[in-house]
């Protein structure tokens, strides 16, 4: 079978064919540079997620160390109160054991034979002799000695030793 066309028809079949070819082109061209843009764009995915993937590692190591920072924090700070707490029962045991160690003996004043005012220490006993009017005119006497009024002097200091008793 034959078929007759124009040259006409077919000179405008041939540019329609020149225009899909030149399209074609053009399209491929296009396609080229989609494609080469879409790698880029998965190049530069790829290396986010391997940078997210890093960022994330620090992220838990940073938080382990925070979590750790904080738990040794808590640590000092109860070491710190219980420092704290052990210095002022330190100081309470140190006051308790000076009173206990000055309390074994005791200072008693006599006025005229009788007993005046107790003291914990023998400057104590002195100071409230010399404050009622002793002014010197007083005598320490040693313990165990017997008390008498009618002495040269009427004031008088005498240190007694105190016992313990056991509960």
């Amino acid at each position: 079978m034959f078929r007759i066309t124009r040259t006409k028809t077919q000179t405008a079949l041939r540019a329609e064919l020149d225009q899909a070819h030149a399209d074609l082109a053009e399209l491929r061209a296009v396609a080229d540079a989609l494609r080469s843009g879409a790698d880029r764009a998965a190049d530069a995915a790829s290396r986010a997620e391997l940078t997210a993937e890093r960022l994330r590692d620090q992220l838990a190591a940073t938080t382990s160390t925070s979590t750790r920072t904080e738990g040794e924090l808590t640590v000092l700070r109860a070491q710190h109160l219980l420092d704290t707490e052990d210095r002022v029962v330190l100081r309470a045991l140190l006051r308790t054991a000076r009173k206990t160690q000055a309390t074994e003996r005791v200072h008693i004043v006599f006025r005229k034979g009788e007993v005046h005012s107790v003291h914990v220490t023998a400057e104590d006993a002195e100071d409230a002799a010399e404050r009622e009017g002793a002014a010197g005119n007083w005598a320490a006497v040693p313990p165990g000695t017997a008390q008498h009024t009618d002495g040269p002097a009427p004031w008088c200091i005498q240190r007694f030793p105190l016992q313990r008793t056991q509960p």
